[in-house]
Parts: structure tokens; sequence; C-alpha cells
């Protein structure tokens, strides 16, 4: 690991404060926080601005959860971000995806033209940093402007994370870690 989580002794209200933007007051802790977060605070500046927008994607993006999931799935198994593929198999499941949907997203296989369009669009990208025009006209006989821009900046963003998380060497939380 090359960049552990910060220890709870060395958290200021700068690092609560950063926190506080996206986590309730009960879960501003290494443990609450999860990995990711409690490393992510090291910056406390950058994740302050960061998290908001994190959010949004996570939140309030006008892409559907299941296309949100199924989308940060490939990017996790392309990547090969442990971290986010452990976090995101527990998410996707949390609505509904079953484990062979997981399992077949990692690979970029989903039944429906929507889903696979979907999967397509997260590989090009991961390729070669745009969207043929075949998957995005594909995409675009499903989704409206908003949901395609949401699509790049998910994919996107995810994928940075992917690479933070691998090179800071971010592990997958222990299953009691979070949701206290």
């Amino acid at each position: 690991m090359r960049l552990p989580p910060l220890p709870g002794e060395q958290w200021t209200e700068e690092e609560r404060a950063a926190l506080g933007v996206l986590l309730p007051e009960h879960l501003i802790n290494p443990r609450g926080a999860g990995n990711a977060l409690a490393t992510l605070v090291r910056h406390p500046r950058l994740t302050k601005r960061f998290l908001p927008f994190s959010g949004y994607l996570m939140m309030r993006s006008t892409l559907p959860a299941r296309l949100r999931e199924l989308a940060v799935l490939r990017v996790a198994r392309l990547s090969g971000c442990a971290y986010e593929w452990t976090e995101h198999v527990k998410l996707a499941a949390d609505i509904g995806l079953s484990g062979d949907e997981i399992e077949a997203a990692g690979r970029g296989e989903a039944a429906g033209e929507l889903e696979s369009a979907v999967l397509r669009a997260v590989t090009e990208l991961h390729a070669d940093s745009t969207v043929s025009d075949a998957t995005w006209a594909l995409l675009g006989k499903h989704l409206d402007e908003r949901q395609l821009i949401d699509l790049l900046f998910t994919v996107g963003t995810y994928a940075m994370l992917a690479m933070a998380f691998n090179t800071f060497g971010v592990e997958p939380d222990e299953p009691t870690d979070r949701r206290i």
C-alpha cells in the first residue's frame, strides 16, 4: 500500500469538514468513511471539492442506477481495480442486479440492447477515449442528451478513481468496516 488511509488520530477539523460534504456525522471517522475516503482525505481541499461532484454521479445523476452500476462494474474490471469492483458488486446487488448479471457486466456482456450499448461504450472509452458513432447512435435511441453526458462523466470519473485507487493501493473494505 503506497498511500494508506489517514489514521484517525491524524484527522483534524479540515479532514472532517472535507468528508462532511458527503457523509453524515456518524460516518466521519476512518472506519465509517472506509479505505477510499480515508485515503482521499489526505488531501482535504481536493476531497472537499471532489465529493459533491462524485455524490452527484452516485445519487442525483439522470442516469438510472442500474446503468450506472453496470458501467462502473465494467470500468472496475477493465481497470483491474479490486476496490471499485468489490464496493460496486455490493451496490449493484443492493439495486437488484443478480450475481450472473454482475459477472457478465464485468465481461462486457448484457442481455438488453441498451445495457449492451452502455458496456460497449465503457469498453470503447477505455480503449480509445471516445465512443464510436454506432454505439453513440444506439445509446441515443434510449438515453436523452443529459443521460449521455452523465454516462460519459460517470465512466471518466470512475476510471480516474480506479487509477488513483490502484496507484495508492487502496484495499477493499472489510465487510464490517462501513455502514456503521
